[in-house]
Formats: C-alpha cells, structure tokens, sequence
C-alpha cells in the first residue's frame, strides 16, 4: 500500500521518531501489511455496510436481486451473476434471472427444481465451489453448460429460497477465502430482506392461489376512485367465477378443485398487466381492477382470459372435464365516483350474474341498454 493510501490516523503514528527510527524492524515482524489487511477488512465492511442498506431499501424480489447483482458484480467483477429464485415456498416453480456487466441476459437455462439442492446447503451454508458438488447434484443441477465458479445459498426460515451462481473473476483467477466470507455475510442480508418482503408479501396475498388477497384489492380500488375524482380518468372491475364449481367439486373432490383455482389464477397472471391488480374474492370468484382501461379495453382483457380458460389443460390423477367461467364488467369515471366502492363491486356482480343467466362462459358489461352497446362498440366482433 502507498502512503497516500493511508488515513491521518496513520500518517500521524508513521511519522513518530520512534517508528521512524524501527521502521525496518517493524516491516520484517509484519505489522505494515496487518495494517494493510485491516484497511482491506474496513473498507470490505464499510462496502458489506452500504449494501445492506441498499438492499433493505428495496420494496421487491427483482429490486433485492438487481442491487445484490450490482453489489456482486462491483466487488468482483465476474463473468456473470445467474439468480435461480422460488418464488412461492413449497412450489417447484421456478424463475432464472442472469446478468452480465450489470445487464440482464437471455439464458438457455432449465431448472426444474431447487429442491435437491435444500438438504445439502442447510448443511453447508456458505458459498461453494460448483466443482465441489456431488454428481448427483451437478446432474440435477444441469449449470455445465454456464460452468459457474461459485454457487451461494440464499437460506431463511422456510429452507432455500434461491441460488446465486457466480462466474469466475474476469482479471483475477479464483476468490480468496475473505471474499467468500463476504459473499457469504452479503447473502445473510439478502436473505433477510427476501423474509421481510416475504412476511409482507404474505398479508397481502392468498395463500392458495399466490393472488392478492380481497383486503389489497379494496385498497387498490379505493386507490383508483380518489385518482379517477382528481384526475378524470376511467378504471374498470372485473369479476368472474368458475361456471358449476360446485357440481366439479362435488364429482371430482375438493383436491381437484384446488389445482383448478390455482392454474386459474396462473392464467389470470398471464392475462393482466403489472399496474392491474388480479386477487381472489373468496371460493371460486375473482376480482381484476384495471387501472386506465375503459369498457373495450376491460372487455378485451376479459375474452381473452375467457378463451385461455376454455382451453386451459389442468393435470391431474384423472381426465378432468374443462372448466369455463363467467365474467361481469363494470367502468367508472369521475361521475361514478359518488358511489361507494361496495356499490361498484355490487355492479360488476350484477353483469356477472347477467353472464350466468345468459348461458354462463361469456362476458357481460354493466349498464343500460347493455346489448346495443356492445353492438355500437364493436365488441360483438373481437
């Protein structure tokens, strides 16, 4: 280390006479490079210190997992950071996000699960050496063809949430035990973070589908009459139901309608955009609330998601029958908005028991002169 590395604290003990006068003695007993070690471990805790502000400062799992990338990439410039993330405990579902330079890439990357990997990593929490893995889980890991240097657990409460993998150091060639130290203390932070967004996350979801939960959903329309008041704008309501649940159930069991809602709801997900906000009413029904689209557009999105539905395949033990739904749309503008959000809900329902009544699996919108207005519009056509 130069001199001009050193802090006033330093200087000022350097230019003591009496150091001066031991100087030689002092570097051949070592005590110049423990001072440089622990400037090194200084800075290495002050850089460990800001990223876990900026890393509890972050409000999603894509926010948590670009700002460790960026702290990753920053420390140790390696080839590339691949983040393979769970996103619902218990579930084998999947999500890959790789970076390289601070971007994201395309991966031709499969995993279907983390699984096997749980029961090592409790045992071994730290990062590893992808070379040191056993065969069986390199088989079932398939990352040959990414050839990772490290691959790091992301562990919490609920087991292994993610993996981090880690490529070599682009102008260094391997990481030196402090640095997995500091990968391995980063990660408690990440992980930390993930279980607050996780605990939160939680009461704002239901627990069997992974949508937002009716509670959220009333707050979001609240949200969306007050911005309609101000800014005289237009919201719509979706709410839809599976067309004789009760008779499914009743045939094919509870367990078998369970996997129906919950490949619904990954047909909702697939169907709405990230500002809607999709959730589970209660039972069989649902609730959409699209910010900014009027009736064509809220009825688009609603015979869409009822012709994805129409052909959705649900796996199970035994040929199950297909499942349609029914749907109700309601519009609001600021003249609406003397109404409470109860009533507006109620309107929607009212379309929705309209779509029943005219033969289930079809979409109705509320209002007078309902059929001339789908007429006028168009909407008979799309």
């Amino acid at each position: 280390m130069n001199k001009t590395d050193y802090s006033e604290e330093e200087k000022t003990f350097l230019s003591d006479p009496q150091i001066a006068e031991h100087r030689k003695l002092l570097e051949e007993i070592g005590v110049f490079k423990y001072i440089d070690f622990l400037n090194r471990e200084i800075r290495n805790y002050r850089d460990l210190f800001g990223a876990a502000l900026d890393i509890f400062n972050r409000n999603t799992i894509n926010e948590i997992m670009d700002v460790t990338v960026w702290r990753i990439t920053d420390h140790f410039l390696p080839a590339f950071v691949v983040f393979v993330w769970r996103p619902m405990a218990n579930k084998d579902d999947i999500d890959i996000k790789g970076y390289k330079n601070y971007k994201l890439i395309d991966l031709d990357l499969k995993i279907n699960s983390i699984t096997p990997f749980e029961s090592y990593f409790l045992e071994n929490p730290k990062p590893t050496s992808y070379g040191q893995l056993s065969k069986e889980l390199e088989e079932a890991a398939s990352f040959e063809n990414l050839d990772p240097e490290l691959i790091i657990p992301i562990l919490g409460p609920s087991g292994l949430y993610g993996l981090v993998l880690v490529g070599q150091k682009v102008l260094e060639d391997e990481y030196y035990s402090a640095e997995l130290i500091y990968l391995q203390e980063l990660m408690s932070f990440v992980s930390q973070a993930i279980q607050n967004y996780l605990h939160y996350d939680r009461t704002l979801r239901d627990v069997k589908t992974g949508l937002f939960n009716n509670g959220f959903f009333m707050t979001r329309l609240n949200e969306a009459i007050a911005r309609t008041r101000r800014n005289n704008t237009f919201s719509s309501i979706i709410i839809l139901d599976i067309d004789k649940f009760k008779i499914f159930n009743d045939t094919y069991g509870h367990l078998a309608g369970d996997r129906v809602l919950e490949y619904l709801a990954l047909a909702i997900k697939a169907g709405t955009r990230s500002e809607d906000t999709p959730s589970r009413f209660g039972g069989e029904e649902f609730t959409i609330l699209l910010p900014d689209s009027d009736e064509k557009g809220a009825w688009i999105v609603a015979e869409r998601l009822r012709k994805s539905v129409s052909v959705m395949e649900v796996p199970w033990d035994i040929p199950l029958p297909q499942v349609t739904i029914s749907l109700g749309i309601y519009t609001f503008r600021k003249e609406d908005t003397d109404i409470s959000s109860a009533e507006m809900i109620q309107r929607a329902d009212e379309a929705l028991y309209l779509s029943k009544q005219r033969g289930r699996n079809r979409s109705t919108i509320w209002g007078s002169g309902l059929l001339e207005k789908i007429r006028l519009l168009g909407l008979d056509e799309i």
